[in-house]
């Protein structure tokens, strides 16, 4: 078990270029950094409101991720299908509002990619611990599929596939790091992607997981 350093002491986030996936798909290595402390403290305020929780995936498999959401629309998964609501099923109550912060850094992280104008109505919070994983999927049930994805990795490093317009298409594996953000849309806006299994460590910020913020326009 190894421990992962809090920041990385020669990072510069504002001076760090883009690494481009391709078009329209890049990372933007520690832009996160700066803002870590208030985003633990409004997460911590969001999942008090709205408990992380194992959803059902349709086929009745339960999922590794636990998750949960804020903003005006959250996912949501059982038996039914999959969709968005705006209240959180568990409670009936409307999901938290999204923090000040969450939105600040999901707009400036898309307007560093490269779009403009990123308006978030929702931020899916999902919780790996070791072993937990992401199969390879598409972000294709929100109706305002011109508006990027913006995905923000929080303690544990973890390991983001990039695939391609089909299932079956190639991989390439991505290192990611607390701090860094993930922004696709335009061309890439429909690509599969995935999170391998989580390795085990202790992190300083998270402790033993990986909080993964992902922001989208869903309504």
């Amino acid at each position: 078990m190894s421990t992962f350093d809090l920041f990385d002491a020669d990072a510069d986030p504002a001076a760090n270029a883009p690494l481009v996936l391709e078009p329209g798909a890049s990372v933007l290595r520690g832009f996160a950094l700066a803002r870590v402390g208030t985003l633990r403290r409004d997460l911590d305020a969001v999942i008090a409101a709205a408990p992380l929780r194992h959803l059902v995936t349709p086929g009745g498999k339960t999922m590794s991720v636990a998750m949960t959401n804020c903003g005006a629309l959250g996912w949501f998964s059982d038996r039914s299908g999959y969709r968005y609501t705006g209240c959180d099923p568990l409670s009936d109550r409307p999901w938290p509002a999204m923090p000040a912060s969450f939105r600040a850094l999901a707009v400036s992280a898309a307007s560093r990619a490269g779009f403009e104008g990123f308006a978030p109505d929702a931020c899916l919070v999902n919780r790996y611990v070791p072993g937990a994983r992401l199969t390879l999927h598409q972000d294709r049930d929100e109706r305002q599929l011109g508006q990027p994805i913006v995905s923000v990795s929080l303690g544990l490093p973890a390991v983001f596939l990039w695939g391609g317009a089909q299932r079956g298409d190639r991989t390439r594996r991505v290192p990611l790091s607390h701090g860094d953000v993930v922004v696709w849309g335009g061309p890439a806006r429909l690509r599969f992607h995935g999170v391998m299994p989580l390795a085990e460590g202790e992190h300083a910020f998270m402790g033993a997981c990986r909080i993964n913020l992902t922001f989208r326009c869903a309504g």
